[in-house]
């Protein structure tokens, strides 16, 4: 079995914090997810994260202009440089401190980041070929408290910067004779956006009190003029200073400019420019909004779009302040709002709730909607298919999950309070789940309706669920009455109530092969009941601690069970023998809590896995627990295989093995004190055993830790529940960007260059080797149609395939369908011969394929003939391909 399984995607979880970002076409939204990236494709209803992670949560996402680079900064200021296209990681920096907002300027030479009270312009990375990405341009000085938002003018000459001290600054990307810089006024709260006006110096501002304000400029952006050469510098002895320390790390010197709210500089000879408010507006003149949290501005459509801490947004049209219309999406505070390049997509970002919404302004509907768990996921189960996903969540809502897609397409929200378990019928149509609330559920995936619902005689949490192979008998165990509960699928009726248990049932396991029903509970035992011999116990197995799990394997001839004590024993069902046992508790490596106060080591002592599953061909078991480590353990050896790290996201608990030396004083960790406390009190320190942390603290950091696992069907992929989410690894990730005969001159400007010179065969070729989609698919469609037949001529033999390839997966997808087809013709015409060759080796692919076909027409004449002859005859015809072809089909 291979053990190759890399990180293919991430679900239950679309949106966490930080800004929205639409792509180049405004077909796809990229979203930040904890301390990853996942990109929606809204027009082919598709999800994809990016196989890349901070080391803490990410803040702020910028994508440069033309849809190729992006920069993600997390909670602490660092940085990855990351490319789009190749999905991969150019360069990290760090900023040292908590950076606010990341924007690239329109003609992508530039992009400004701001921290604290200071705006940073750096050279953007690709223009020159040079080692370091990050060139640090020029540091603009002008607020006095912390910046918050960006916007640049649509020729990059200047950028203005919002800030919380309720002034907003202009500043130019040189220095113009007419502009250094110009500091605004007018609001009496924090800026939460300002915005340019298209191909204009105007300004529009929106402070969090819900007051936009309207500023006229009386200088056109051809009016800037170039500052005459100083013959002296203008800074003094303290930026000059400045300068040496942005210019650290073998950096070049960048120009300090220096802004004074009481005035704005300019030089003799030169009018400064000057602006003037024209209006003042007001969003909550009814009372009925109250804080205004994040707006967005489309400069071609003049849309202002605002959202509010109550979940409600308006759209307006500027300068008049025409209210189009107002909706509310949701309760919640709306974090981030986001425009597509044409302004009829709206995406909207709520961190409460987890939610991305992208909305159709026009027609007034829904592009996509997605929401994950508002809390955390607590079970999880496959498809027998392997094409969908069920999980549940503490929040008491079932959702399910296309594995291709990556998007929930249905979720039931009929339970009440947590969903603890969650699992398939064997055909697949029904998914049946147990919660907290008394009762157990039944759903049908064909009318995505809850058909069924179960419960018992007296109020019962179930804490575990089980189908039977017929899916006829549904099993619950209780953790607070200590029975199991087995009802009928079809009739709904209570079948039986099975006591025999003295601790709460943690899991229910039923073989796949026969009606036994293994169950695991806290008072160390796990007992067989026979479901065709009366409902009784069949075998009783002791076990050395409380029992937390249980599992058979595929084909029903084993057990294994995961104990408290850190241990996975195997057991034989037919004989009640124990064959085995892992011991596993140093494998899961427990980080240390920052309220703890013993070391990691030793609080790994009590750690233990709390979920089990087989492997698809049963040599392998997965588990995990309290931990951010999955192992897989091979059984035959009882050896350690693989070990996986699902998260390496630090803004989480338990992450780190040792303590941060800088939290540490003389009177003990940092972490133990609550910053919001007043003199003289104390934060209550959570009691031994809480697991989801005390909620009534100021500061709640989630604890990382594996609630469920689940092998796919197929065995090539398994899922897990954790705090970050619903995590995917897969065998089946290929490589995006795999570049063919690649130097230094196969760039896409080379491409583009011989696009432009009609060179089509040489550009064609030269984006082969490049190997991107996207451009091969731009080249490719470029070409005229009278010339496709002299293209695929004169095009090299080695790339024929690769061009028949392509053509083949577009005629998917594409809406080009004849431009493809004559594309599929003209290589077939003239490279028919070579391809023939070439493509012999699937001659014994299409007779197994053929033999298999007539197999099934001699299945029906068998049962139809009377003689033995010719049955025999059907025998012979029905027998197994040949050694050779055997030998070629592997």
């Amino acid at each position: 079995m291979k053990f190759a399984y890399k990180f293919s995607n991430l679900l239950g979880a679309v949106y966490r914090r930080g800004n929205l970002n639409f792509s180049k076409d405004g077909n796809t939204v990229i979203s930040p997810v904890g301390n990853r990236v996942s990109v929606f494709d809204l027009k082919n209803n598709k999800s994809e994260t990016l196989p890349f992670s901070t080391s803490k949560n990410i803040t702020c996402v910028g994508v440069s202009p033309d849809g190729n680079l992006a920069i993600l900064v997390d909670e602490d200021g660092a940085a990855l440089l990351i490319s789009l296209v190749s999905r991969a990681v150019l360069h990290h920096f760090h900023f040292h401190k908590p950076v606010h907002s990341v924007s690239f300027s329109p003609d992508g030479r530039k992009f400004v980041v701001t921290k604290e009270n200071v705006a940073l312009m750096y050279h953007a990375p690709g223009k020159t070929r040079e080692f370091n990405a990050f060139m640090l341009d020029k540091s603009y000085y002008g607020p006095y408290d912390e910046t918050t938002c960006i916007d640049w003018t649509d020729d990059s000459k200047c950028f203005v910067v919002g800030s919380k001290d309720m002034t907003t600054w202009v500043f130019g990307t040189k220095r113009w004779a007419n502009l250094v810089y110009y500091c605004l006024g007018g609001h009496k709260n924090a800026i939460v956006g300002c915005f340019f006006e298209q191909d204009s110096l105007d300004l529009y501002t929106v402070s969090q009190d819900g007051a936009l304000c309207v500023w006229e400029c009386d200088t056109e952006l051809d009016g800037l003029l170039p500052e005459k050469p100083r013959e002296a510098p203008l800074q003094e002895t303290g930026e000059e200073e400045e300068e040496e320390e942005e210019g650290a790390e073998g950096q070049p010197r960048a120009e300090v400019i220096r802004g004074k709210s009481d005035g704005n500089r300019q030089q003799q000879g030169s009018r400064n420019v000057c602006y003037k408010r024209l209006g003042k507006y007001f969003f909550n003149k009814e009372g009925d909004f109250n804080d205004l949290t994040a707006a967005a501005f489309h400069k071609k459509t003049h849309l202002l779009v605002t959202g509010f801490a109550s979940g409600i947004f308006h759209l307006h049209e500027l300068p008049e302040f025409n209210l189009i219309h107002s909706l509310s999406i949701s309760d919640q505070r709306i974090s981030s709002i986001a425009i597509n390049c044409t302004g009829d997509w709206i995406g909207f970002g709520c961190s409460g709730m987890g939610q991305l919404l992208v909305w159709e302004w026009q027609s007034e509907s829904y592009v996509f909607k997605q929401q994950g768990h508002f809390n955390n996921m607590a079970a999880l189960a496959y498809s027998p298919d392997g094409q969908y996903i069920a999980t549940g969540g503490d929040d008491g809502k079932v959702k399910v999950w296309n594995t291709t897609s990556g998007l929930c397409f249905v979720t039931f929200l009929e339970h009440t309070s947590s969903v603890t378990s969650v699992t398939f019928s064997p055909r697949g149509f029904v998914i049946v789940s147990a919660s907290l609330d008394g009762s157990v559920r039944a759903f049908d995936l064909h009318r995505y309706r809850n058909f069924r619902t179960f419960t018992s005689p007296r109020p019962a949490q179930f804490s575990c669920l089980a189908v039977d192979c017929s899916g006829e008998l549904i099993t619950a165990g209780a953790q607070d009455s200590f029975d199991i509960f087995i009802w009928s699928m079809q009739t709904g009726r209570l079948l039986e109530v099975l006591a025999g248990h003295e601790g709460p049932v943690s899991s229910l396991s039923f073989n796949p092969m026969r009606s036994v029903l293994a169950s695991c509970s806290w008072d160390r035992t796990v007992k067989l009941w026979d479901m065709m011999d009366s409902w009784q116990t069949k075998e009783t197995l002791r076990l050395t601690a409380d029992g937390l799990a249980v599992t058979y394997r595929p084909d029903g001839q084993e057990l294994a069970v995961a104990t408290l004590d850190g241990e996975i024993s195997f057991w034989n069902p037919q004989t009640a023998s124990q064959t085995g046992s892992i011991v596993g508790r140093h494998d899961l490596q427990m980080g240390r809590k920052e309220t703890d106060k013993i070391t990691a080591k030793q609080a790994a002592k009590g750690k233990s896995f709390t979920s089990l599953c087989y492997s698809a061909d049963g040599q392998c078991v997965l588990a995990g627990g309290q931990s951010k480590f999955v192992c897989i353990y091979s059984i035959k050896e009882q050896i350690l295989v693989k070990k996986f790290e699902i998260s390496c996201n630090l803004s989480l608990d338990a992450m780190e093995e040792y303590l941060d030396r800088r939290k540490m004083t003389e009177f003990g960790s940092l972490a133990l004190l609550d910053e919001g406390v007043g003199d003289g009190e104390t934060m209550a320190v959570s009691l031994p055993g809480v697991r989801k942390g005390d909620m009534s603290s100021r500061h709640f950091k989630p604890e990382i830790r594996v609630s469920s696992l689940h092998f796919s069907p197929t065995g090539r992929s398994w899922a897990a529940t954790s705090t970050e989410g619903l995590l995917i690894y897969s065998l089946d990730g290929g490589l995006v960007f795999d570049p063919f005969d690649l130097d230094l001159d196969v760039t896409p400007t080379s491409v583009r260059r011989q696009l432009h010179q009609a060179a089509w065969a040489v550009a064609i070729v030269l984006a082969f080797r490049l190997n991107e989609r996207a451009l091969t698919r731009e080249v490719l469609e470029a070409v005229p149609y009278d010339q496709v037949e002299v293209v695929c001529s004169s095009l090299p033999d080695l790339y024929v395939e690769k061009l028949l390839g392509f053509v083949a997966a577009e005629l998917e997808s594409s809406n080009h369908l004849q431009f493809y087809l004559t594309w599929a013709q003209r290589l077939l015409i003239f490279h028919g011969q070579k391809l023939k060759v070439s493509c012999e080796w699937n001659i014994y692919t299409i007779r197994y394929a053929e033999a298999l076909s007539k197999q099934r027409g001699l299945k029906r004449a068998a049962s139809e003939a009377a003689s033995d002859d010719e049955r025999s005859e059907v025998s012979d015809l029905m027998s197994e391909p040949s050694l050779e072809e055997t030998d070629m089909l592997s």
